[in-house]
Order: structure tokens, then sequence, then C-alpha cells
């Protein structure tokens, strides 16, 4: 028997993403420039294929060709024909809309793989009854071939995205493992290069490693061939440490040239110059490979307060590089929700005043705080591998300390994927479930709000430049928890993600989700929000009781074989809900217990008179060492912190390896999104939107691509044939 995690089941929630009134208030301008930006986010997302497992793409084209030729329904005849029971389709239609929602085989939210939940073979008879076979059988026939096997295997290595033996990653070639990632960084970090829009592919001649680092353009020309406005990309070939490494450009070429034509076109509609400026140096970015371009793109993109359609684009977030160092591609447009973003301008105008209530000492503050835009949107489009609640942008850790980021929250997000049926709501007492019901999406909105903009958005790095000029005030600043001067911190060009790698982004995470708990005790916060008295009372302890169980099913992304965990934000939780049981005093009790079903079960609590003491005492130690670890570049005490706590065992007080079965036995799986597509219909655009089904989420995206379906499919599959040979 296959374990279920490994399926997604047939009943998993899928819900429309809402943005018809947001979409309809758009002037004709607004819409056509929402448009273009969505088309470069759409091409720019099918690069998630590449960056997700060697077979994603193959897969994708598979399911375009089958659903393109006939929809959902029509096809179902043809499953009827080839033996398939009404639950085996259901499933296969379960499995497609997963690939699209997650832009791979792997889950965006855990980094599992997940497989078709009906036999190979039935699987095969359908796709030979269909009439894609019978118009073309030899070129359907070939690509069933060229993915069949893995698209169905599970052996060990497979089961998840990890870097060498600890699973599957297309960042790296597959004889690359930690040592190499690390050659690469020092290597990246010695050209002032920044890793995020890279892969890195390794070969071996005479005994001698050389590697290529190939980066995300549009231009493909030769190493050594200068390129009017290349920018800082540095290709070349390098000698390094005994190595050889060769920057080149090229990699996802016709996606990013598709990309840049698409912002060109924005441009003609865009609302003021800042939008203008930054579109130009993103397609630059996408051109050449200059994450430089992307950098003042993005400076501009902070300038552009305010605007109606908001957007963002480029290879992002590095959660699934097994280093910690690459971004996934993303791509999102959103229109302003005003009435929500009021209340998170009242958060922001207050940031000045909440900062100094972060339990650090001020030396360890950013020396000046740049009020950025918060805004809640509705999204229109968001392409990559998943969607967040929400967002704290730019990564760029230079430009966030001294120029400044945004902040959203995905308002239409929100309302759907976290609405919660008391019945499926697990490990709680009967008596919390209403409560937690009623003032979940309240509590969780403030959460977020306080993540993004204070957690993400506070705390200071000491660096010293490349000329020995200091960020801080070495001989006087202490470390106020040992009580003596600062004796590391960040030289150069090395930075947060390339300094603490594999555990940046959880740590990260976890530090402002601390950040979130600690503020949200503060009433003036709660009333920004509009919560006060009993309710204010009620959505602290919702959003602290939600923490804790979060930590809990968190361990549904633990790999007890590998000791090594896939999601970065339930990992932090984890750590959250061990530092809360640390504290002791009854503040949270987890027990295990049998279920009225007869199976494993579990039950957790939190004393709600305990919050606001030995709660905040204990969030307040561990976010002052989370942050003074983080702006001094202690890598060493860092790792010690946080893998200590990170580690799940079958010793001491609590079981977590027992408990690890318990969350996997009772497990609701993640709700997927459709999202709807634009269409420019004469000089307007028009919006088609699609029912919240498997069968509706399948259409959006044959419909996505519908006008140059046949090129895109094959520049897929040559992409990703050029590759093939380095996963071996």
């Amino acid at each position: 028997m296959v374990d279920s995690q490994y399926f997604l089941p047939n009943d998993i929630g899928i819900s429309a993403l809402d943005c018809t009134e947001a979409f309809r208030l758009l002037s004709p301008r607004e819409k056509l420039y929402a448009h273009y930006l969505s088309r470069s986010a759409w091409y720019g997302g099918l690069a998630v294929l590449l960056q997700t497992s060697p077979e994603s793409a193959s897969i994708f084209v598979l399911l375009q060709r089958l659903f393109r030729k006939q929809p959902a329904a029509q096809l179902e005849s043809m499953a009827t024909a080839a033996g398939l029971s009404p639950e085996e389709y259901q499933a296969f239609l379960v499995y497609a809309a997963g690939l699209y929602a997650n832009m791979g085989n792997y889950k965006s939210f855990g980094d599992t793989k997940f497989i078709p939940n009906l036999p190979q073979e039935k699987l095969k008879a359908l796709v030979w009854q269909s009439q894609a076979f019978q118009d073309s059988p030899s070129e359907m026939e070939a690509l069933w071939d060229s993915c069949s096997t893995l698209l169905f295997s599970l052996e060990d290595q497979q089961k998840q995205l990890g870097l060498g033996d600890k699973g599957i990653t297309t960042y790296f070639s597959g004889n690359c493992c930690l040592k190499d990632a690390e050659l690469a960084q020092k290597f990246l970090d010695s050209k002032n290069l920044s890793a995020y829009n890279t892969r890195l592919f390794k070969n071996t001649s005479e005994g001698k490693a050389s590697y290529e680092v190939r980066l995300a353009s549009a231009v493909q020309k030769g190493e050594n061939c200068a390129v009017d406005g290349e920018g800082d990309t540095r290709c070349g070939k390098y000698d390094f440490e005994d190595c050889v490494f060769t920057v080149s450009r090229g990699d996802y070429a016709y996606l990013m040239k598709k990309v840049s034509e698409n912002l060109e076109k924005a441009k003609d509609h865009a609302a003021n110059e800042n939008q203008k400026r930054m579109l130009e140096e993103y397609a630059q970015s996408f051109t050449f490979g200059s994450v430089e371009a992307h950098k003042e793109g993005s400076r501009f993109w902070i300038k552009d307060k305010g605007p109606i359609v908001e957007s963002y684009i480029g290879f992002i977030e590095s959660y699934r590089d097994p280093f910690g160092s690459r971004g996934e591609f993303e791509g999102f447009v959103a229109v302003v929700n005003k009435a929500m973003s009021e209340r998170f301008a009242k958060l922001v105008s207050s940031a000045e005043v909440l900062l100094p209530e972060l339990p650090w000492p001020k030396d360890f503050e950013k020396d000046r705080f740049l009020l950025p835009d918060f805004t809640s949107l509705d999204v229109l489009t968001f392409a990559g591998s998943g969607i967040p609640a929400g967002i704290n942008i730019p990564n760029y850790d230079d430009i966030r300390q001294s120029e400044g980021f945004k902040n959203v929250s995905l308002g239409n997000v929100l309302a759907v994927a976290y609405a919660t049926q008391k019945d499926k709501l697990t490990f709680l007492d009967e008596e919390d479930k209403d409560m937690y019901i009623k003032w979940k999406g309240p509590s969780f909105e403030v959460q977020v709000g306080l993540h993004e903009l204070l957690g993400h958005g506070s705390g200071k790095l000491f660096v010293q430049d490349e000329k020995g000029t200091f960020n801080f005030e070495q001989d006087s600043v202490r470390n106020p928890e040992t009580g003596e001067q600062i004796t590391t911190w960040y030289k150069g060009n090395e930075t947060w993600d390339s300094k603490f790698s594999t555990i940046s982004c959880s740590y990260e995470e976890c530090r402002a989700e601390c950040v979130g708990l600690y503020l949200c005790l503060n009433k003036h916060v709660l009333s920004i929000f509009g919560h006060e008295d009993e309710d204010a009372e009620e959505v602290v302890y919702i959003n602290w009781l939600n923490m804790v169980r979060a930590g809990l099913l968190g361990l549904e992304f633990f790999t007890p074989e590998s000791k090594s965990w896939r999601q970065a934000h339930m990992q932090a939780r984890f750590v959250i809900l061990r530092v809360l049981l640390e504290a002791g005093e009854g503040l949270v009790t987890l027990k295990e217990s049998t279920g009225k079903d007869g199976r494993p079960d579990a039950l957790i609590t939190l004393d709600r008179s305990k919050v606001h003491t030995v709660g905040k005492a204990a969030i307040e130690r561990f976010l002052c060492k989370l942050q003074v670890i983080k702006s001094t570049a202690d890598v060493e005490g860092g790792r010690a912190l946080y893998e200590g706590y990170s580690a799940v065992s079958d010793t001491g007080s609590h079981n977590f390896l027992r408990l690890r079965e318990t969350v996997l036995l009772r497990k609701e799986a993640r709700k997927m999104f459709v999202q709807a597509n634009t269409r420019v219909k004469g000089e307007s655009v028009e919006l088609v939107e699609y029912e919240g089904s498997a069968a509706g989420l399948i259409r959006s995206f044959t419909e996505r691509f519908a006008d140059d379906a046949e090129e895109v499919e094959a520049h897929l599959l040559e992409l990703n044939k050029r590759d093939a040979p380095c996963w071996c």
C-alpha cells in the first residue's frame, strides 16, 4: 500500500479566487496594464516546472495535450471506455489540478511528491483512448514514455525535494552535494553575484571539477561575448579553488523572452514614470540575467506608492532551493482593496511606536524605519508554485535595510484559504472549536500584518563593507545575551541567505512569527484592527492557540529518514511550539489520546490566563536571541539554537515521532485555487472565470496559453530535453 500522503484526496478543497468586483472597477488602461503583467507572470511561472523536477514539464505538456483536445467532461467517456471507475477518473482530475496548482508534481507546501491515485496501466489506457492520442499516436506515446515511470515512482530519494541523496532538485545537477553548493556560494560571493536567478551544473574532467553557473535570461550569446546592455552578470570562465567556474546565460531562454515582451507591452499602459522605469529594469533583468537590474527595478517598485494595480515578478523566494539561496520564479498581479488597506495603513503609521516595544536593544534595530506601503490586495494572477497569505518584499537585504520594502496581504486568498469546518478541526478541545472558527480569520489577519510589516521589516544586520566601514558602533555595542562586545558580523558581499543558507528561510519565518505573537498582545495593535475589550482577548487567545496547533500540524512536514524539514513556515511553528512547551507552568499542554474512532489522536490546549505572563516572557527571551544571532551573523550559535528546537525525536517529555504518525493519520489536504484569465477583446479586456473544481482549474490552464499552446509546449519539452542528462 502506498502512503496516503503521496496522493491528493478526491475531496480536496478547490476554490475559485474571486476578483470580479475588483477587476470591474479598473479603468480600461488599468485593465490592459494588469493583462500584460499577468501574461508575463504566467509565462514566467512555467519555469517553475523546470525548477521542480526532471519530469514536471513533460507531465504538464502531456496533460495540456489531453485536455486541449477534450475538456474534462468529454474525456470522461474515454475514461469509462478505458476501464476507469468514476472514483479513478476523479482521482486523475485531482492529480492534474494538483500539478497545475503546484506547477509540478511536488507539493509547493511541504515539498512532497504526489502521484495519481489510480493504477499506472489504467492511466495509460486513458491516454491511449484519448483524442490527443488518436490524432498524434507516436508523439503521445513518446511523451508518455518520457515521463510515465517518474510520474508514478516513489523511490526513497524521489519522495521529496532535497540535495544529493536527501531528495530531488533541479536547482543543482544530480551529481552535486552540499559541499558543491557551499563552494559555489563562495565563488558567487567572490564575484559579487547573487544566486537568486541561477542554477548549478557540475562536470568532472581529468579529475578536476568544473561548474556552470547558469543565469536565467532570454539572451543566449557565448560566455565570453559582451552583450550591449548586459549589466552586471559577470559572464565568463574563472579558476577558483582548483576548480573552473563558467558563468553563462540562457536558462529558460524562451520563457524569459516571453516575460520581457509582455513587460514591454505593459509599459505602454503604466500609470506613472516609476512603473515605466520598474518595467524597463525588470525586462533588462530577464533579458540579460542581471539581478542588479532586478534590484534597480525593485527600487522603482518601492517608490510606486499606493498603485491601483500592484505587482511583483522575478526569482523571489528561496524556500525550495535545498541550500536556501536560489529563487523560485513567481509573479503576481492584484488590485487594491481600499477598505482593508486602511487598517494596514494605520499599522504602518504606528510602526515607529511599536518597534521599540520589541525585546532587543535599539542598537539592534534599523537606524531608520522606512515607512512602507502595506496594502490588502485581491489577487487577479499569482503564477508560481503556490499562493501565500501575505508577502514582504523585496528580499534583497541591502535594499530592505536602507531603502525600504512593501507589504501586501492577499485578501481574497485569506477569505477562502483559512475557512475551516468544525468536523475537520483536529487536536482541539470541543470548547475551543467554535471560538476557533469564529476568530481564526480576524486573528490571522492581525498575525499576517504584524508578521510581514514588523517581523520581516524589523531588525538590523551588522555589516562591515568592502571599505572596512562598520554600520554600528563596534566599540560600544554589547551583546545583550552575554554583555560582551560584538565579535562577528557580515563582511563585504555576505548576506543573510548566503551566511545562514539551509536554515535562513525557516529561521527568518520563525522570527517574524514570534514578532506577531509578541505584538498581538499590544492593545493598540488590536484596536487598529477593530478589536476591543473581550473581543481583543479572543483574538489573542486564538492567535496563540492557532500557532501551537500549527506547530503540532507541522510534524507532517518532517522527514524522519533524512531528519530534515520540508517546509520553512511549519518548521518555524514547530520550533515555537517547543519553546512554549519548554516554558512550562501549564501554559501549553500536549497529550496523546485515542479518538472516538478508536485511532490515535492528540489534544493540545493553551491556558489563556498565562499567555500575557508565561507566554509573553518565553517569546520575549527567544525572540531576543533570534535577533541578536541574526544581527551578528553568528552562524554557529544560530544553527545550534535553531536545529536544537527543530529536532524531532521519540525521547523527552513528548514522543514527537509518534505524534507525527498521528498528525499524518488525521491530516487535511491543503486547498487549491482556481484563477481567472484575462483576454483582450477589441480595445477592452475581459475577465474569464472558472468554477471552483478540478475541472475548472484544468480548463483555466488549457485556456491560459490558447493562442500559442503548441509553441509553448514545444519549447518546454526542448528546455527539458536539453538538461535531461544532468539529473542522472
